[in-house]
């Protein structure tokens, strides 16, 4: 028998995965290394009450955990002999084993902790594990002794920071020596908009773009990274290259200029013999403007100049007596916090399928998938003065040529000016596209698919799911989600990548967020980003649908806003994380009580700003319908969103102890839905206004209809989709995110099938015949006008992922349950289907569904995590062989279902039908 315990720490709303769980054996159970993309063994948490979380596995099955014992101390030597420890939590009889809070001394700014844990099993103890550590961030404002840097004026010709706004990189940088042997060194850094920071010519880290974005008037966030091993006894440098980022922001008229990019960065050195030192950057440092990145701007691009090239400016020795003293600047408006969430990093790379020659001399190349990131020239061949111009795109013109209408204002421009006749190699340091497709120019022969990668990018996270069925389009369907969301994710959940707007819009997110959590360990971006949302947030309550609000939009309606909430139940009910339920919960309270006072009228919420966002059009020329039978009145889609709000407020209230808030709730919300039936619903006919599948939809899985009129309701429903729509889809943005399980909770699974395999318009499979690698802004993404027609959003994919999971495969959290500790299996079977396979890396572990059916047989392999269990439901007329076991707790059967109750393990049922 071998068992195994994965470690997890989860520290405020960042999980940290601590590697090094080998070698520990006790009474069969083995600890285990997690391979997985997190941060290990983390730098510079800003919580004093870190939060532990761990993963246990056994070949034996129904492995439940009966107790936990956590210990920390300051060393790891201390913490092996049980000495000196800051907290030691004793035998704790518990089966959770996930968020565990620290309860020990108080934690030291700064410093570093070491950490194991003990568990004990009905199949055995684990003895103590492998040792990890963290170290703490600055924790007072005292311990920064750093100043804020930069050059405060604009240097080089064109420079402005009106309309399009341009500016040259700043490289900043500080010599120091250093003439004792070093025990430990960590650089605390923040380099407003972004930065890149070297130590004696090596980059401190693999982030891109860092730090994270945030609304600046409120926050300003700093990145942690130990340098120990980049200094040198004796002559040191860290230099800093500083780019534009979301600071001195894109567009004056659109996206807020905070101010010239400035630097604050501090090194703390301890010495083996027990001193101290630091490194800050102060009036000291030298400074210019004149280097080879003349202009930096993600909507524009990245002009690089060879001729301007520092050479080895990154180096102890460089000359710099050229170069400026540094201007003191003024401190950003918003408070310094460690940041919560990793960076970004490059994540994956492509190499381009096919080079085409345009009659003009230039080349258009293909990547073969929209993607976001940029291009790295490998090694091109240069002439003198003569730019090399990078161009980019998602799809092509007709004759060939870049797509760019689409685009908006943005340039989306790279240009290389060679300084003299050599090969070299360049990719930019600030900037990112959204294309599938670049051209490119200045070249006077044809290059190879080899000399160019494509370097994606977005927030470093795992990738927890796979899906993948017998169906092309489902199939498909997936993949381009997957790359549409990932390309999405930039340090915010964003809009769109490629024109210029990219922009954290709330309303793309709010069910979607939960789908995206199946495929990607997206919490502590959403934590993250939960917070924006607040910082973003009115005195008196309002939500701004961007947020960070760098465009600001207090429309006081309902829908967008909607997402602040959802994202915190999917935080809780995916990952099992309550803490931004309590952070938000004032926030969100204070949020509906502006909205009864300035958008309700006799218990209905009468604004709303965009209507049932993207809806199919009459006309595929359209981008938004003018039929008013195809619309949803506005006052419906606030009001039922609302409702269901409160009713999420009820939940959240009991979660956090404000018990006393759910009379008015409750009290509220059926003020509401009898005003709302009242009226809006038809009784004779059972439907809602107009008779829209989004105005049905939403009453009837918002909890709204009149009980006993929901299979009515839900006929109109059907009715709609299979004779007005031909059984397509007939929503935007706020009908799609419930339209899929509501469907199928009403017993038509083979519509909801039909409608995620269509490939005629509208659907996902006409985008995907029609070439969409990534999931379109529009239904009719390739004939409406380019004004707002992009080709990578995610909001129409609404509920579809969670369908995916929750009824194809059958991962679902029972609802008795949060963050899977306890599955409810119950997977749906439309007509045309026959084979599903998936896979979830849960916070408790792995979960894994496979299912096929083979002429009259029906094969189900099932794997659940240690100290989890499922209640697995099939059709009776399945004739289930019962599977027997020591994980099998329980079976049962009805005249329609088979329940067979699970505990961990791998299992394969078979049936006869």
């Amino acid at each position: 028998m071998k068992n195994k315990v994965i470690l997890i720490t989860q520290l405020l709303t960042l999980i940290i995965v601590l590697a090094g769980l080998t070698g520990c054996e006790s009474q069969g159970i083995k600890l285990l290394s997690p391979q997985v993309e997190m941060q290990v063994n983390p730098q510079g948490i800003a919580t004093t009450t870190p939060r532990f979380s761990w993963q246990i596995s056994s070949t034996s099955p129904n492995l439940q955990q009966q107790s936990y014992q956590i210990q920390v101390a300051e060393n790891e030597k201390d913490l092996k002999q049980g000495k000196n420890l800051i907290w030691d939590s004793g035998i704790v009889t518990s089966s959770e084993s996930i968020l565990i809070p620290f309860e020990g001394k108080n934690l030291t700014s700064g410093n570093e902790y070491y950490w194991h844990v003990s568990v004990a099993t009905n199949k055995g103890e684990s003895g103590w594990s492998a040792i990890n550590k963290w170290s703490m961030a600055l924790l007072n404002e005292s311990d920064w002794q750093a100043k804020w840097i930069g050059e405060d004026n604009m240097s080089n010709l064109g420079e402005t920071a009106e309309g399009n706004t341009r500016l040259a990189a700043r490289y900043l940088r500080k010599p120091f020596s250093v003439d004792k042997k070093i025990k430990r060194a960590v650089l605390y850094i923040s380099g407003l908009g972004a930065y890149e920071a070297f130590v004696n010519e090596n980059s401190v880290t693999d982030d891109v773009l860092a730090p994270t974005v945030s609304w600046y008037p409120e926050k300003v966030y700093y990145n942690v990274y130990d340098v120990t091993s980049l200094l040198n006894n004796k002559d040191n440098v860290l230099s800093v290259k500083l780019g534009n980022g979301r600071y001195f922001g894109m567009r004056q008229s659109d996206t807020q200029v905070f101010g010239l990019p400035r630097l604050l960065a501090q090194i703390n050195i301890e010495f083996t013999d027990g001193t101290k030192d630091m490194v800050i950057s102060d009036e000291s440092w030298k400074v210019t403007s004149m280097g080879p990145v003349v202009a930096n701007n993600e909507f524009d691009g990245e002009e690089y100049d060879a001729r301007k090239e520092l050479t080895d400016w990154n180096k102890w020795d460089f000359d710099d007596s050229s170069w400026k003293q540094v201007d003191l600047m003024s401190n950003p408006a918003g408070k310094l916090v460690a940041q919560p969430n990793p960076n970004i990093s490059v994540q994956d790379e492509l190499t381009p399928i096919s080079i085409a020659a345009q009659p003009d001399g230039k080349y258009i190349l293909d990547m073969g998938q929209n993607m976001v990131g940029w291009i790295k020239i490998n090694s091109l061949n240069g002439k003198k003065d003569q730019p090399i111009t990078m161009r980019f795109a998602e799809t092509l013109m007709d004759d060939g040529s870049l797509y760019m209408d689409n685009l908006r204002g943005a340039k989306v421009t790279d240009i290389y000016t060679p300084a003299e006749d050599r090969s070299f190699s360049w990719e930019p340091s600030f900037v990112f596209h959204g294309f599938r497709y670049f051209e490119i120019s200045g070249l006077d022969y044809e290059p190879k698919l080899t000399d160019f990668t494509g370097r994606v990018i977005y927030d470093t996270m795992e990738t927890t799911g796979i899906f993948e069925t017998n169906n092309h389009i489902i199939n498909q369907t997936f993949k381009n989600a997957f790359w549409g969301i990932r390309g999405n994710y930039r340090g915010m959940p964003t809009d769109c990548p490629q024109r210029d707007e990219r922009q954290g819009w709330l309303g793309d997110r709010a069910t979607g967020c939960f789908g995206e959590a199946f495929v990607f360990d997206n919490a502590p971006l959403y934590s993250k980003w939960l917070q924006d949302i607040e910082d973003s947030q009115s005195p008196e309550g309002s939500i701004s649908v961007v947020s960070p609000r760098y465009w600001t939009l207090y429309n006081d309606d309902v829908t967008w806003p909607s997402a602040y909430f959802y994202g915190a139940k999917m935080l809780w009910q995916h990952y099992g994380d309550k803490e931004p339920i309590y952070r938000h919960y004032n926030s969100m309270k204070r949020y509906l009580l502006r909205i009864q006072e300035v958008s309700m009228q006799d218990y209905i919420i009468t604004k709303d700003t965009y209507g049932d966002w993207c809806m199919p059009p009459e006309s595929q020329e359209l981008i938004h319908s003018q039929d008013p039978s195809r619309k949803t009145a506005g006052a419906v889609l606030s009001t039922t969103v609302y409702y269901s709000l409160l009713n999420m407020m009820i939940e959240f209230a009991e979660l956090t102890g404000n018990s006393n808030d759910i009379p008015q709730y409750l009290e509220l919300a059926s003020q509401i839905k009898d005003a709302y039936n009242t009226k809006y619903f038809n009784a004779d006919s059972a439907f809602y206004d107009n008779n829209t599948v989004t105005a049905n939809i939403l009453s009837l899985q918002l909890g709204l209809a009149p009980q006993g009129s929901e299979q009515a309701l839900f006929n109109n429903i059907v009715d709609k989709t299979e004779v007005d729509f031909g059984g397509h889809v007939s929503t935007g943005v706020l009908g799609i995110q419930h339209l899929m399980r509501g469907l199928t909770e009403y017993n038509n699974v083979d519509l909801a099938y039909k409608i995620a395999t269509n490939r005629t318009y509208p659907s996902w499979g006409y985008m995907i015949d029609k070439g969409a690698t990534t999931i379109w802004e529009l239904w009719n993404g390739d004939t409406a006008n380019p004004a707002m027609n992009s080709g990578n959003h995610v909001m129409l994919l609404g509920d579809l992922l969670i369908w995916y999971y929750e009824d194809l495969a059958g991962i679902k959290n029972h609802p008795e349950s949060v963050a899977f500790k306890k599955l409810l299996m119950e997977p749906k079977f439309p007509d045309g289907l026959t084979h599903v396979e998936a896979t979830y890396n849960s916070v408790r572990g792995e979960i894994k569904s496979e299912w096929s059916k083979e002429d009259d047989k029906f094969f189900w392999n099932i794997t659940i995590p240690g100290n989890s269990s499922a209640v697995v439901r099939l059709p009776k007329e399945f004739n289930i062989i019962t599977p027997e076991g020591e994980g099998v707790l329980n079976v049962s059967s009805t005249d329609i279902v088979t329940e067979i109750e699970l505990g961990s393990g791998t299992y394969q049922i078979e049936g006869n039908i």
